[in-house]
């Protein structure tokens, strides 16, 4: 099934703008399904500086007020192009940056900026949707 001894850890980012508009991408390694910008943490970085770091890299964006939200187990998740496990570690953070300044590396093919609810009408990987419900329950709690 997968040579992997352990789960690999990684890190998410449910990044909002200004206009409180989520930025989705769409890529290769979720069945170009929509999911988040983020990546395996390296050893020696703490998670929040890995997501930094990977939110740069993946979408040149510039990311502030990142705040925990989610623990995932996805393992061998039949959506992700290769079986894998992974511990995600998810977090909500903010961008100043104007919604136009997003540029990808050759992770993504494209992006949209979308307010949470219409996000869930999309078709996004199995990770993000539940991720993407929790951010809504903790934003309009009962």
């Amino acid at each position: 099934m997968s040579e992997q001894t352990y789960p690999i850890t990684t890190v998410g980012a449910t990044i909002f703008n200004q206009d409180n508009q989520l930025l989705l991408i769409k890529t290769h390694k979720w069945n170009h399904k929509y999911g988040l910008p983020g990546g395996k943490i390296e050893v020696g970085e703490a998670s929040k500086q890995a997501l930094i770091r990977e939110v740069k890299e993946e979408t040149n964006l510039d990311i502030f007020d990142i705040e925990f939200m989610l623990a995932q187990d996805v393992i061998f998740s039949e959506e992700f192009y290769k079986p894998k496990h992974f511990i995600f570690l998810n977090y909500r953070c903010q961008t100043s940056n104007s919604p136009n300044d997003v540029v990808l590396n050759e992770e993504a093919q494209s992006y949209v900026w979308v307010l949470p609810e219409e996000a869930l009408q999309m078709d996004l990987n199995h990770p993000t949707k539940l991720l993407i419900e929790e951010v809504i329950k903790f934003a309009n709690p009962q």
